[in-house]
């Protein structure tokens, strides 16, 4: 991982626009809720609350779960985030502009990721149960 910094981005339409302050490291969530959100693993960058968007008017948000929601562009449809309650974002690693140095590390609900891929490179792999003791639910 690499030290923190600010990177910008932008959902396809570019109606809303971001600047994010966050390290360099990707995670990948293979749970059912994001593979059918976005109809693959989810690829996110951890970004806290460091999270300032312009065109804040066009985006809808979904209550996916008792702990978060899901964040997108209203004209587009573009995903934008994944966001706990507190303010925490995962950013979608695919928004951003300055993305060169971003390295996939982790994947989550490692258990059930379907066997119609795998990443070739070595990633620390939690279980859904480890996922949620993380969280404090379990």
């Amino acid at each position: 991982m690499s030290e923190a910094k600010s990177r910008n981005g932008s959902c396809l339409c570019k109606a809303v626009k971001f600047e994010a302050t966050c390290e360099n490291g990707v995670g990948a969530c293979n749970c059912s809720m994001c593979r059918t959100w976005n109809g693959g693993p989810q690829m996110a960058v951890p970004c806290g609350e460091n999270v300032v968007f312009a065109g804040e008017e066009n985006i809808a948000t979904y209550q996916s779960s008792d702990w978060a929601e899901r964040g997108f562009c209203q004209k587009c449809g573009s995903h934008l985030f994944y966001r706990f309650h507190g303010n925490q974002h995962m950013m979608l690693a695919g928004l951003f502009d300055n993305a060169e140095d971003f390295v996939l590390g982790t994947q989550y609900f490692i258990d059930d990721k379907p066997a119609f891929y795998s990443f070739a490179n070595k990633t620390n792999d939690l279980t859904g149960e480890q996922v949620a003791k993380m969280m404090g639910l379990g």
